[in-house]
């Protein structure tokens, strides 16, 4: 797999996310161009990226997250929760039980918005000739 492969899956379950949003909920939607690779292993990395999404006005954050908790309970991720997590709020975790793949969806950083940070999985750094930092 190469990088723009791995980008390209992970920022399509981004939006596959966003897109499980009741449309009357979400103000914007605005996924970043770049991300980072980062070291998963001497030989394998892996591209992060993240998405906000900008809910209107008066919904329910908490209530957006558990709804996208429930969507994916029983496929292809483990799901693990965070009440609270860091930024104090509630926190799913959908992660690959045979990969690094995992997305994280809570709180962002105003009351009104969630925040996607997702990784994709491992995989081997074959572009040699390219410094593997920067934005990708």
């Amino acid at each position: 797999m190469t990088w723009q492969e791995a980008k390209a899956r992970t920022q399509a379950l981004e939006l596959e996310i966003v897109n499980s949003i009741p449309k009357e909920r979400v103000a914007k939607g605005d996924q970043k161009a770049t991300g980072v690779l980062l070291d998963c292993s001497d030989t394998l990395v892996n591209w992060n990226g993240a998405t906000i999404v900008t809910l209107t006005a008066g919904t329910d954050l908490e209530r957006v997250v558990r709804a996208l908790e429930a969507k994916y309970q029983g496929n292809r991720f483990n799901i693990k929760t965070r009440d609270p997590a860091p930024s104090g709020d509630y926190e799913v975790q959908l992660r690959s039980p045979d990969t690094a793949e995992i997305y994280f969806i809570g709180a962002g950083w105003d009351p009104d918005r969630i925040l996607i940070t997702s990784s994709s999985e491992c995989f081997t750094w074959v572009e040699s000739c390219k410094y593997k930092r920067g934005k990708f």
